[in-house]
C-alpha cells in the first residue's frame, strides 16, 4: 500500500518534549475517547502522560485477551478504531488470541505494546517478546519504534492503515526509553484529516453486473461482513426491496438486511436456515458482497450454487474468485459498489414473482422448529423470550458455540451493528467483553450477551471490570454442563464417546454475586420470563443470569462437514439416514 506521508506535518522547533505526550497527542487527534489497557513497566510512561492528560477515558481489564475483545465491540458499534493499550512480554503476548480474532473478522485496532529499552532487545531481557515478529502474521502491519522522532508520522500512519481498505488489526510497540525521552517533533493533524478514501468501482463491472441482473430470473443476494464494515445497509436494502431480490447472509453480516422482511432468507451454511441453504444451489445470478465465502458458510463449493453466474464484490482483491469462480469480479468497498448499482439499475423494472413464490414456497416446507417442552427449559424458547422482551430493540453479543447459533437462528435481528459475534476464529470468551465495549461506546443501549457456561469461564474475570465501571451489560449463560457444540459433534461423529467435553459447571449466579454483580438463576421454563425481566429491569451494574437448558438439545439445521447445504439435516434422526 502506498502511503501519502506528506498529510502529517511534522515541526521541529523547540521546545522539546516527552515522546509520550506527543503519542497522548496524536491519539486525541485520531478522535480516540476510549482506551482498553493494563499498565506495567515498560509501557509507565504512556500511562503516566495520559494520566497527566485526563481527557481520554481509561477502561482498566482484567486480561489482555478480554481488553482486546472490548475493543472489538467498541469498533463494530461505532465503526471507529477500537484502542487496546497493555506493557511488553506477556502483556504483550496476551493479545494474540484477540488480535488474530479481529484479523480474521476485518475489524480496526490500533495496538499500543510497552517494549523493554531499545538497548536490551534481543537480551532475553525481563518480559522481553519480539510482539513485532509475533503478531506479524495476524496484523496488518506492526511497528518496533526506535527513535522518538517517528512517533508523530507512524501513529496516524497505524490509524489509517487500521481503518483503511480491508479494515484490521495494527501493532505499535513502544520501547520504554523511547517513551521517556524526548523529542522536537510534534503530530499537527491526523492522516487525511482521519477520512479513509473508499475504493470505487469500476463502471464497466458495474455495467456488466447490470446485464446480467436484468437476465436472471433467480437471483439471491448474499451479504457478508464487508456490507457492515462498509456501513452500506441501508443501500443493500435499496437495491433489494426496489428490484424484489432475495438476501441471505454469512454469520458476521446479521443484521445488515431485516431479518422479519419476506426477502431475508437469514443466515445460510452449517446452522442457517434450511430455505437459505436450498434456495442457493437454485438460483442463477449469485451476488455476493463483502465476503470471503468460507466454508461455513458455502458447505461443499461443487453443489453451493453450481447453476449461478457469480457476481463477487469486495474491497480485498484477493478474495475474489478465491474460493468460487467468478463471472464478474468488482474491487470496491460494499457502499461504493452497492451506491453505483442503486444509480444504474433505478430505472429497471424486474419481475421475480416466480422466484419469489418458491421462496415462500422452501419457507413453508422447512421452518425453523424446534420441540417444545415444560420440564426443561429450551434454548431457543430462551432466545424467543429474551427477543419478546426485549421488542428486538438490543445488541446482542455472543460467544461461540451452540447458543450462537440459536441466538442466530430465533432472535431475528433487523438493525445493523446489533450482533457482535467472533466469525472467522471462533473465539471462547469474546462475547462478554465485546458487549461491555458496545455498552462503553453505546451507554444508551440496552446491551446482552448470550454465552454457554464453557465460553463465559474464559473471560470471567471481566465481571469485575463491569462492576467497576457499573456497565449494564446482562449476561445470559447457557448452562448445559458441557462444551456443547462438542458434545453435539461427538454425539454425531464419534458415536456418543464425549471425550472431555462435558463439565461440571459452577453456579454462575453465585459467582455473579461473589464478583459485586447481580445473580440469577432460571431452571424450569415457567420461572424464565419473571427471571428475565428481573434481569432487564435491574440498572445498577452487570446481571448475570444462570439459564439451565436441555443438555441433550441439539441445533438444527446442521450441514455435516465437507456436506452440501442443500441437504442439511434437519433433525438428529437425519444424521443416521
Amino acid at each position: 500500500m502506498s502511503l501519502q506521508t506528506q498529510s502529517v506535518a511534522l515541526q521541529t522547533a523547540p521546545p522539546k518534549r516527552i515522546a509520550a505526550d506527543v503519542v497522548v497527542e496524536a491519539l486525541k487527534a485520531e478522535g480516540v475517547k476510549v482506551i482498553f489497557g493494563m499498565t506495567g513497566g515498560a509501557i509507565m510512561p504512556l500511562y503516566d502522560a495520559l494520566f497527566r492528560d485526563g481527557s481520554i477515558q481509561h477502561i482498566t481489564i482484567g486480561h489482555e485477551q478480554g481488553g482486546t475483545h472490548m475493543a472489538e465491540g467498541y469498533a463494530r458499534v461505532t465503526g471507529q478504531v477500537g484502542v487496546i493499550l497493555t506493557t511488553s512480554g506477556p502483556g504483550a503476548t496476551n493479545l494474540v488470541t484477540g488480535l488474530t480474532d479481529a484479523y480474521m473478522d476485518s475489524l480496526p485496532i490500533v495496538a499500543l505494546t510497552g517494549q523493554v529499552p531499545t538497548r536490551a532487545i534481543g537480551t532475553n531481557a525481563f518480559q522481553e517478546a519480539p510482539i513485532t515478529e509475533i503478531t506479524r502474521p495476524i496484523t496488518k502491519r506492526t511497528y518496533l519504534v526506535r527513535q522518538a522522532d517517528d512517533l508523530a508520522r507512524i501513529i496516524p500512519e497505524a490509524f489509517h492503515l487500521a481503518r483503511s481498505g480491508r479494515p484490521g488489526p495494527v501493532l505499535i510497540d513502544l520501547p520504554k526509553d523511547v517513551l521517556s525521552s524526548s523529542t522536537s517533533a510534534s503530530f499537527v493533524g491526523p492522516w487525511r484529516n482521519g477520512h479513509t478514501v473508499r475504493a470505487l468501482p469500476d463502471p464497466t463491472q458495474i455495467q456488466e453486473a447490470v446485464r446480467a441482473l436484468v437476465q436472471a430470473k433467480r437471483p439471491i443476494i448474499l451479504a457478508g461482513g464487508g456490507v457492515l464494515l462498509a456501513r452500506a445497509s441501508h443501500e443493500l436494502r435499496e437495491l433489494a426491496e426496489r428490484l424484489r431480490i432475495p438476501v441471505t447472509t454469512t454469520h458476521m453480516a446479521v443484521g445488515c438486511f431485516p431479518e422479519d422482511s419476506s426477502l431475508s432468507l437469514q443466515s445460510l451454511g452449517m446452522h442457517g436456515t434450511a430455505y437459505a441453504n436450498k434456495a442457493v444451489p437454485e438460483s442463477d445470478l449469485l451476488i455476493a458482497i463483502g465476503t470471503r465465502l468460507s466454508d461455513r458458510a458455502t458447505g461443499n463449493l461443487q453443489t453451493f450454487a453450481p447453476h449461478a453466474k457469480v457476481i463477487h464484490i469486495d474491497v480485498d482483491a484477493k478474495e475474489i474468485g478465491a474460493k468460487l469462480p467468478t463471472h464478474i469480479g468488482i474491487v470496491a468497498d460494499a457502499q461504493s459498489a452497492l451506491r453505483a448499482l442503486n444509480r444504474a439499475t433505478r430505472t429497471l423494472t424486474l419481475d421475480h414473482s416466480a422466484w419469489l413464490s418458491r421462496i415462500a414456497q422452501l419457507k413453508r416446507e422447512y421452518p425453523m422448529r424446534y420441540v417444545p417442552s415444560d420440564h426443561t427449559i429450551k434454548p431457543q424458547y430462551a432466545v424467543q423470550v429474551l427477543r419478546e422482551l426485549t421488542q428486538r430493540d438490543a445488541i446482542v453479543a455472543t460467544d461461540v458455540g451452540q447458543h450462537q447459533m440459536w441466538v442466530l437462528q430465533y432472535y431475528t435481528f433487523t438493525e445493523p451493528d446489533t450482533n457482535l459475534t467472533s466469525g472467522g476464529l471462533g473465539t471462547m470468551g469474546f462475547g462478554f467483553p465485546a458487549a461491555m465495549g458496545a455498552k462503553i461506546a453505546k451507554p444508551e443501549r440496552q446491551v446482552i450477551c448470550v454465552s454457554g457456561d464453557g465460553s463465559f469461564l474464559m473471560n470471567v474475570q471481566e465481571l469485575n471490570t463491569a462492576v467497576r465501571e457499573r456497565l449494564n451489560v446482562i449476561v445470559l449463560v447457557f448452562n448445559n454442563r458441557a462444551l456443547g457444540m462438542v458434545r453435539q459433534w461427538n454425539h454425531f461423529f464419534y458415536q456418543g464417546r464425549y471425550a472431555e467435553s462435558l463439565l461440571h459447571s459452577p453456579a454462575f449466579d453465585r459467582i455473579a454475586e461473589a464478583f459485586g454483580a447481580k445473580g440469577l438463576r432460571a431452571e424450569r421454563p415457567d420461572e424464565l420470563r419473571s427471571v428475565l425481566r428481573e434481569a432487564l429491569s435491574y440498572k445498577d451494574g452487570p446481571v448475570v443470569v444462570d439459564v439451565h437448558i436441555d443438555p441433550e438439545e441439539n441445533v438444527f439445521p446442521m450441514v455435516p462437514p465437507g456436506g452440501s447445504n442443500a441437504q442439511c439435516w434437519l433433525k438428529a434422526e437425519d444424521a443416521h439416514a
